[in-house]
């Protein structure tokens, strides 16, 4: 029996029959779940799934079922394999609507859903209102006529995306190249759905996270009740800003349920809280009705990026009154900002400039992934989290890989009040396209109401159109494979159709309804003025590092427009370790270390031993391992974002790939699954600082040594070269002042061995070249002769001293007798965090560090670990 405990109470104060503002009524409580029907073989290996079971809204099955135990995590152990049931499986949800006079007495109810994940069909009191099948779509049916007074059962249907799709994909010769086969059996190899369905990609598997094909109401349910007019979508376009004026419009999309008179109202409060009031007065015709309402404000304030000044924001009211009455209102946050991409033609190609109120940025940052298999679990303040632990490492930019979702209005709100640049990819993964008109279209409305959502937040600098479908039906091999087989006038369809989609309708939906924004056809690309992918045009993403097995070094041999991904892996540290494995686990290559390494199905553990004896040692140990993977994944992309850097203006950006974790494993990022830092984030934070020094670029024993400055105005400093051995002897090599030039990387010299080492002797010896800014050290980069693994690293001596902070938190500090190489303070087993890490330290120097933990100073002190690059103790 379906308890009234259960309702959806939809409970509204009484209104009279006339024009009323529209009210919105949440459907985010209880809820409930179950097998569907006829899922004989589901249910008898679960039979309390076949029962109604509480639901969360928005949410997924699966997350409901491993809450309530009724299936194994699957970030746990070998679990993912204990999952795959439930999206192989059909599920139904049900909720119930009590029908108020109130709420029957308005023209409209509209029910809403902002997102159904995927393949859905809606039943109200038995009737079919809506079919749904598109994961990144709102859907609205208006339900007035079918509700009953009192109660109204409400059934959502879901259907497996494999039951769906198999039939249609299996009965075709040659179905469209995907993204990554399963591994569980469900598809057979070659043959996946995923290029069929609008659902996040990412879903399906990759090389960084677990296939689980999440199923549910993966946005909120809500009803709009409403009578003249509403609001459907209220855009900020900024037709011209100044530091003098800016001159916006607010464009308001109103749906009419009749002809009438309607006043558009809008209200712009600045960050001062002065407000400027402009209103519009227009006849409206019953359907869709294009507002502008236009809004000069004087002596604006301008939101600039992180580095470069404050991010001031203000708000955009939109009040609409039909026939005299408010009819519904709607508000925005929005930045004063210009947004310029400068693709300057010059000898080595195009350009790819991103200018911000006039300013050539350098863009510095990383890809965000999806923060969880489960896009609900995640909530606003993990979000905030991670964009402050991004801003903290001194980046500006963050870029939304197209193979998961679109992410809410907390993330962006969150973006724009920390000054952090968003490029927004499509949500495209880089699966081949149908090209028949119905997808099209489908994406086509996608994409209008994505963009309508979050247009005006000032964050978004850039709209992508997709991630690698262009560079890889260019180049992949089973692209190329596919494209012999399938013939030419299949091969024209599917290019022609690609770039219709990626050329035309998500262009004219990006440049259409936010003007202000560029728009680049795909990531990476040339915007089809040349091939995708390359060092001299467009945006560039680099796998030869890693993918093709070059050592980190070949990040120096050329300078890319914009590297907008190119990455090394990492172990994530061991309290993560020990969240998803057991103690028996703890081996390099044990079932489930490589259950939770996703490239190339495992053998990525293979791949991260390659790259740490390439440059290091043989691992110890396993905590070894993963300390020394952390080390090679900081040491390598160190060295190619500095040298991006001192590409400058050449190179114009560097993200690399990637910020976060999906789940917890081995992966790319570096932040991992849990939010603590890997070696990376700490290192990041140094070769992104506002001024660095970059000595990286070594070529037939030579040094290139450039200082950078993102400064907006000239900087007095100092520069020196010292020869420093591993027992604390050292002597200048070379030193001057220098006048670092705004917005600038500015080579110094090239300095050979001979210069750096003279004499010494280069297994004991170590160039460090430091940039001074009011007589401290504000960057220092290290040049070896030889890799780690050949140099004679001692034991560095390390003496440790405790203390407490003012704020409480205990304090270390760490001396070095000897040269430190890549110090990592740790705590085994200790969930702790530091306020710095991984760095080195020269003969005599010392650091201190906070430190953040739960755990008593005792228990810190006993789990203490001090790790690094040099000999054993």
């Amino acid at each position: 029996m379906f308890r009234r405990a259960a309702a959806l109470l939809l409970a509204v104060a009484p209104t009279a029959l006339i024009a009323a503002p529209r009210t919105t009524i949440p459907l985010d409580q209880n809820w409930q779940l179950r097998l569907a029907p006829g899922e004989s073989e589901a249910t008898k290996a679960h039979p309390k799934a076949a029962k109604w079971l509480p639901a969360s809204v928005p949410g997924a099955v699966q997350a409901d079922l491993i809450a309530q135990k009724l299936t194994p995590d699957p970030y746990v152990g070998l679990n993912e394999a204990t999952i795959q049931w439930v999206g192989r499986s059909d599920w139904d949800y049900r909720g119930r609507i009590e029908a108020t006079p109130a709420l029957l007495a308005r023209e409209h109810v509209d029910l809403v859903f902002d997102g159904l994940d995927t393949y859905a069909w809606v039943e109200l009191n038995s009737q079919v209102i809506l079919s749904a099948d598109n994961a990144h779509r709102r859907w609205r049916v208006d339900i007035r006529k079918l509700l009953k007074p009192g109660t109204n059962i409400l059934l959502i249907h879901f259907q497996s995306p494999l039951k769906a799709l198999q039939p249609k994909v299996l009965a075709l010769t040659n179905p469209l190249p995907g993204e990554y086969d399963s591994v569980f059996g469900d598809e057979p190899e070659a043959r996946q759905t995923s290029p069929y369905i609008r659902k996040p990609k990412y879903h399906y598997g990759w090389d960084w996270g677990p296939r689980i094909l999440s199923i549910g109401p993966n946005g909120p349910v809500r009803i709009d009740a409403w009578d003249a007019a509403r609001i459907e979508s209220l855009r900020i376009v900024q037709e011209a800003v100044t530091k003098t004026e800016a001159r916006i419009a607010a464009e308001v999309e109103l749906i009419a349920s009749r002809d009438g008179r309607a006043q558009v109202e809008t209200v712009v409060k600045g960050p001062d809280g002065r407000a400027v009031v402009s209103t519009r007065d227009v006849m409206l015709s019953a359907g869709v009705n294009q507002v502008a309402v236009p809004v000069t404000l004087p002596d604006p304030q301008l939101w600039y990026p992180a580095g470069y000044g404050a991010q001031p924001l203000y708000s955009v009211a939109a009040k609409v009154r039909f026939e005299g009455e408010e009819a519904d209102s709607a508000t925005r946050s929005t930045g004063l900002r210009t947004v310029e991409l400068v693709r300057k033609a010059d000898a080595k190609g195009r350009g790819f400039q991103l200018r911000i109120n006039g300013l050539p940025i350098f863009m510095k940052g990383a890809n965000i992934i999806p923060f969880d298999m489960f896009q609900a679990r995640v909530k606003p303040e993990r979000m905030t989290g991670l964009l402050a632990d991004a801003r903290d490492a001194n980046m500006n930019m963050v870029r939304i890989w197209g193979g998961g979702y679109y992410p809410p209005d907390s993330f962006y709100d969150a973006a724009d009040r920390l000054g952090l640049m968003v490029w927004q990819d499509f949500m495209f993964g880089g699966a081949v396209t149908p090209y028949d008109r119905d997808f099209r279209e489908n994406v086509r409305i996608e994409a209008e109401e994505q963009v309508d959502r979050v247009q005006a937040h000032p964050s978004i600098i850039l709209w992508s159109g997709n991630n690698e479908v262009l560079s890889g039906w260019e180049s992949w091999s089973d692209r190329i494979a596919y494209k012999k087989r399938v013939g030419a006038d299949e091969q024209e369809k599917i290019g022609v159709g690609m770039a219709i989609l990626f050329n035309q309708v998500l262009r004219d939906a990006a440049e259409r309804r936010d003007p202000d924004v560029p728009y680049w056809p795909g990531s990476p690309s040339s915007n089809y003025e040349g091939k995708p992918d390359v060092d001299n045009d467009g945006d560039r993403h680099y796998w030869d590092v890693w993918g093709g097995k070059k050592a980190a070094t070949a990040y120096l041999e050329s300078c890319p427009r914009f590297m907008s991904e190119y990455g090394l892996q990492a172990m994530p540290v061991m309290p993560t370790i020990n969240a998803f494995a057991e103690v028996k686990d703890l081996g390099i290559t044990s079932p489930v270390m490589r259950a939770h390494q996703k490239f190339l199905k495992g053998e990525g553990q293979e791949r991260l031993l390659l790259y740490i004896e390439q440059r290091y040692r043989t691992p110890r140990d396993f905590g070894d391992f993963v300390y020394l993977s952390q080390a090679m994944q900081a040491d390598g992309i160190a060295l190619g974002a500095l040298h991006h850097r001192a590409c400058r203006p050449e190179t114009t950006g560097s993200l690399y790939w990637q910020l976060n974790d999906v789940w917890p494993g081995a992966s790319w990022s570096s932040i991992d699954y849990f939010g603590r830092w890997k070696a990376l984030h700490y290192a990041a934070r140094r070769f992104f600082a506002p001024v660095a020094i970059s000595a990286g670029r070594r070529e037939n024993g030579t040094t290139e040594v450039a200082l950078i400055s993102d400064r907006t105005t000239a900087v007095d400093a100092h520069w020196r070269i010292r020869m420093v051995d591993v027992d604390g002897k050292e002597s200048i090599v070379k030193q001057g002042d220098a006048t670092l030039a705004p917005l600038s990387a500015t080579k110094i010299g090239d300095m050979t061995d001979d210069a750096l080492f003279g004499g010494a002797d280069k297994a004991r010896s170590f160039a460090v070249a430091e940039l001074l800014v009011d007589g401290k050290i504000a960057s220092r980069a290290l040049v070896s002769a030889l890799p780690e693994k050949a140099m004679a690293l001692p034991d560095p001596g390390l003496a440790t001293s405790w203390t407490s902070a003012p704020d409480g938190k205990p304090q270390l500090t760490v001396k070095a007798t000897r040269f430190a190489r890549g110090l990592w303070i740790g705590f085994g087993g200790v969930d702790a965090s530091t306020s710095d890490n991984y760095f080195d330290l020269l003969p005599g120097e010392s650091v201190t560090v906070s430190i953040t933990s739960t755990a008593s100073l005792a228990k810190l002190k006993a789990a203490l670990e001090l790790r690094h690059l040099g000999a054993a103790q």
